[in-house]
C-alpha cells in the first residue's frame, strides 16, 4: 500500500513514517519544511533502509497536491501537516486558519477527485476545551477551544464529519493526541522546534543543554498534588504505533468514521517530569516559578479505553523512558 504522509518530516510524522516502513508500507512524504529539516529523510532511511519519495510542496497550492496524486497511486493518507504552536496561533490567527484549513481542504478535494477515501487525521485533546472533568472521553465531543490552533483542529474534525455524512464510502480515523514527548531510541529522530519551545519537554532539553538559562514553570498553585499542572504525556513512538493501528482498522473496515484518544490514561505533573528527567539523566535543572498562563487548565488526561478495545493499541513506554529518550536525542544532536 502507498501511504501519503503529509508533514512526514516533522516530529510525529517522521516517527510514524519509520513505523509504517517497518510494517512494509510504501511511504510518500509531502512536507514544506516550514518546521522540519530535509536531513530527517536521511535519518528515516538509516533506520529503515528505505527512502520515501519526498515532495517539498506547500499544500496550500492545490495544483501541487494534485501533482502528487497524478504521479503516484495513493491508497491512504495520514495528515499531519499544519502549524501547531499554541502561543503563535493566538498572535497570528489568520496564519493558522489559512494554513491549517486550506491545506486540509485542498487535500480532501484532491483525495475525492482521485477516489482516495482513507484518511487518518492528526487531531488534539485541545478540542475538548474545558469540559469540567479531568478524564477526557471521546463521547464528550468538542468543547469551546481556547486558542486558534485548537479551533482549527476542531473545525477540521467538523469538516471530516460532514464529508463522511455526505459520502459513507469514506474511511476516516480522527486521533486526538495528548502530550507527545520522547524520541526514537536510536537518538536519530526527535523534536527540534524552531526558536523558544512552546512545550515542556523541548524547553527542559534546551535548559539541560545550556541553550536556555532557566526553565519557567507556569504556576505552582493549581489544585494538584504538588501545585503544578498535570497532563497526560505519551511517548512519540507509542503515538506513531497508534497511527499504524488506526490505518490497519480503516483498511480492514473499508469505510466508517472513528475517533480515538491516544494517551496513557495517567496524569503527570510538571514537577513529575522535572524530577524524573533529573533522575534518569543524572543532572540538575535550574527552574523558576512563573505566573500561570491564561487558558492553562489544572489537570487533564485521556481515557484510552476505546483505542485499546477497537484498535488493540496501548501505550507501552513509561515516563522514565520518555525522559531518557528525549535527552539521548538532544545529546546526539547538540
Amino acid at each position: 500500500m502507498n501511504i501519503l504522509v503529509t508533514g512526514g518530516l516533522g516530529y510525529i510524522g517522521s516517527h510514524t513514517c519509520v513505523e509504517l516502513l517497518n510494517k512494509e508500507y510504501d511511504v510518500i512524504i509531502a512536507d514544506d519544511l516550514s518546521n522540519s529539516k530535509e536531513e530527517v529523510l536521511d535519518r528515516i532511511e538509516k533506520l529503515t533502509d528505505k527512502r520515501p519519495k519526498l515532495y517539498k510542496y506547500d499544500l496550500k497550492e492545490i495544483e501541487k497536491v494534485e501533482e502528487i496524486f497524478k504521479e503516484n497511486k495513493i491508497d491512504a493518507v495520514i495528515h499531519f501537516a499544519g502549524f501547531k504552536a499554541v502561543g503563535e496561533s493566538v498572535k497570528k490567527p489568520i496564519k493558522y486558519y489559512c494554513n491549517n484549513l486550506k491545506t486540509t481542504l485542498n487535500l480532501l478535494e484532491v483525495m475525492n477527485k482521485y477516489n482516495v477515501k482513507k484518511l487518518v487525521f492528526s487531531s488534539s485533546a485541545t478540542i475538548y476545551g474545558d469540559p469540567g472533568v479531568h478524564e477526557y472521553k471521546e463521547e464528550m465531543g468538542r468543547g469551546k477551544t481556547s486558542n486558534p490552533y485548537g479551533t482549527t483542529k476542531s473545525m477540521i474534525e467538523k469538516i471530516l464529519e460532514d464529508v463522511y455524512a455526505s459520502d459513507n464510502s469514506w474511511a476516516i480515523s480522527i486521533l486526538r493526541y495528548f502530550n507527545p514527548i520522547g524520541a526514537h531510541e536510536s537518538g536519530l529522530l526527535g523534536e527540534e522546534p524552531n526558536g523558544i519551545p512552546n512545550n515542556l519537554m523541548p524547553y527542559i532539553m534546551k535548559v539541560a543543554a545550556g541553550k536556555i538559562d532557566v526553565l519557567s514553570i507556569y504556576g505552582n498553585d493549581y489544585p494538584t498534588k504538588d501545585g503544578t499542572g498535570v497532563r497526560d504525556y505519551i511517548h512519540v513512538v507509542d503515538l506513531a504505533e497508534g497511527h499504524v493501528k488506526a490505518l490497519e482498522k480503516i483498511e480492514k473496515d473499508g469505510s466508517g468514521k472513528y475517533i480515538y484518544n491516544l494517551g496513557t490514561g495517567t496524569g503527570y505533573s510538571v514537577m513529575d517530569i522535572v524530577n524524573t528527567f533529573e533522575k534518569v539523566n543524572n543532572l540538575k535543572l535550574k527552574y523558576v516559578i512563573a505566573p500561570r498562563r491564561p487558558g492553562d487548565l489544572a489537570e487533564y488526561y485521556a481515557d484510552p479505553t476505546k483505542a485499546k478495545e477497537e484498535l488493540g493499541w496501548v501505550a507501552k513506554r513509561g515516563l522514565e523512558q520518555m525522559c531518557k529518550d528525549s535527552w539521548n536525542f538532544m545529546k546526539n544532536n547538540m
